[in-house]
């Protein structure tokens, strides 16, 4: 590894997958303003909306996870286009 580039902060952090309510801890330095208590420890967590417990390449099974609305704003962007068809 090169010198200087990497953080040294690393620590146990809890990431928390939002579509399922998985959690699962590991060292991280990402930045976490919240905290959550898991087997009666406290560790900061980070929020994912997409991890191995819920995306299909490692489920198996095809989920539609549309929480940012994402099929609605696209709809709404091209809604005069869409009705011409």
């Amino acid at each position: 590894m090169k010198k200087g580039i990497h953080p040294e902060s690393y620590r146990l952090v809890a990431f928390k997958d939002m579509s399922n309510d998985q959690v699962f801890i590991s060292r991280s330095a990402a930045p976490a303003k919240e905290t959550i208590e898991v087997d009666g420890v406290e560790y900061p967590v980070v929020k994912l909306e997409v991890s191995s417990y819920s995306h299909p390449f490692y489920t198996g099974k095809m989920k539609f996870v549309d929480t940012a609305g994402r099929v609605d704003k696209f709809r709404n962007k091209y809604k005069a286009h869409l009705e011409k068809k």
